[in-house]
């Protein structure tokens, strides 16, 4: 599961290293920990045509993510909302296509993020890098705007799947 090694990721982040700079431009560990919160409150948010909580500045990252990926796994597991549709910049979806697709996504590669900017194990699960990168091909060009992911990185010859998938996110490996 993506968000398991997302979780592990933050609970492993030594409190001397959240202030440590990530692969996202100007972004330290803690933002990506906020960025992904934020992310799963504005999906949450779509589904309940509410606005969504924010993480504050102050916030403790480690302490909100649990309840943001717990809530996400309820709406996700709840037969009523699951299949409902909801309008996002790619369309109108399902809420359980966009969880399942985009949010875990986003997740997976913040997860190599968080890991690469506090020093842990950058190993992504190889099932979710792949059927990532058969998703975001389609969407290249839509993904390359500000907020969204950088220029493309050509990868090595040989480049083993995680790193074609963070090249293709513009992560240098």
């Amino acid at each position: 599961m993506i968000a398991a090694g997302f979780t592990a990721r933050v609970a492993g982040v030594p409190p001397d290293r959240w202030a440590s700079p990530s692969p996202c431009p100007g972004w330290t560990a803690r933002d990506v920990v906020a960025h992904v919160i934020n992310g799963h409150h504005r999906v949450l948010a779509m589904l309940s045509k509410s606005q969504p909580p924010v993480v504050a500045a102050d916030d403790d990252v480690s302490a909100r993510w649990p309840a943001a990926t717990e809530a996400m796994l309820a709406a996700v597991s709840d037969r009523q909302q699951s299949p409902r549709v909801i309008g996002t910049m790619f369309g109108d979806m399902p809420f359980e296509w966009l969880v399942n697709r985009l949010v875990c996504a986003d997740t997976l590669i913040h997860t190599w993020d968080l890991a690469r900017a506090t020093g842990q194990d950058e190993r992504l699960e190889a099932t979710a890098v792949t059927a990532v990168m058969e998703l975001l091909t389609p969407f290249d060009e839509t993904i390359r705007r500000p907020g969204g992911f950088g220029p493309k990185i050509e990868p090595a010859p040989g480049a083993d799947a995680q790193t074609r998938l963070l090249n293709f996110c513009g992560r240098a490996v």
